[in-house]
């Protein structure tokens, strides 16, 4: 069996679909001719540590540890948007997944990070990914390649949606106890579609947490 994102995990079928309504998107389905869902929301507190200054250093971002174990890669191969804005929404919803599989490695929701870079719905699919890692008795290994982005504004410009597609086929689950690799052979589900809503904290420069997060599993459009 090869341990991956909750949605698509095969041990974990019977918890996808409560993941999917439970990660803040619910059944809905933005489309390209949508407003941005959510684009009205404002923002709860991400505590202290989302006060601090935008200077990463290593494995830092925001004042806080983002870093990952050596065997663990999250690529993100896309292209900086040229809004100012977009630019450091699509950076903040990177550093997002970085602070998930952060959480993965801690073994704990209660991470710096998964509360400086979600909100709502975001937080709720944060904390539900890295329970699933922690009660399967799993940790992260591997290469998570995200790439395909696109990024839109809300008209009041506190709101930017960002779209990518995610290739798991070389990251994998691996066994706390035993050290074991999860691994399966390459198929459909190593791919996904994500919608990502991120809105802007009010009184933080630079900084996006993510509030909403629509996945499409199996996605025919990323393979």
């Amino acid at each position: 069996m090869k341990r991956r994102s909750l949605p698509v995990a095969t041990a974990l079928a019977a918890s996808a679909a409560l993941l999917l309504t439970a990660c803040g998107g619910g059944d809905d389905k933005p489309s390209d001719n949508d407003k941005i869902a959510g684009a009205d929301q404002g923002s709860e507190s991400p505590g202290k540590t989302a006060e601090a200054s935008k200077e990463p250093s290593s494995g830092e971002s925001d004042g806080v540890d983002v870093s990952l174990p050596s065997d663990v890669e999250l690529v993100f191969d896309w292209d900086e948007p040229k809004n100012a804005n977009e630019a450091a929404a699509m950076d903040d919803a990177a550093n997002f997944f970085r602070a998930i599989y952060h959480g993965v490695d801690k073994r704990t929701t209660k991470d710096p990070a998964v509360t400086t870079y979600s909100t709502d719905g975001g937080m709720k699919y944060a904390k539900t990914q890295i329970d699933a890692w922690i009660e399967g008795g799993w940790t992260a290994t591997g290469t998570l390649r995200h790439y395909d982005a696109s990024t839109r504004s809300s008209d009041n410009g506190t709101s930017v949606e960002v779209a990518f597609c995610a290739d798991s086929s070389k990251f994998f689950g691996k066994e706390i106890k035993t050290g074991k690799v999860l691994t399966t052979e390459p198929s459909a589900e190593d791919f996904d579609h994500y919608k990502i809503i991120m809105i802007k904290y009010p009184t933080t420069d630079g900084l996006w947490q993510a509030s909403k997060v629509f996945v499409e599993t199996k996605a025919a459009q990323c393979q």
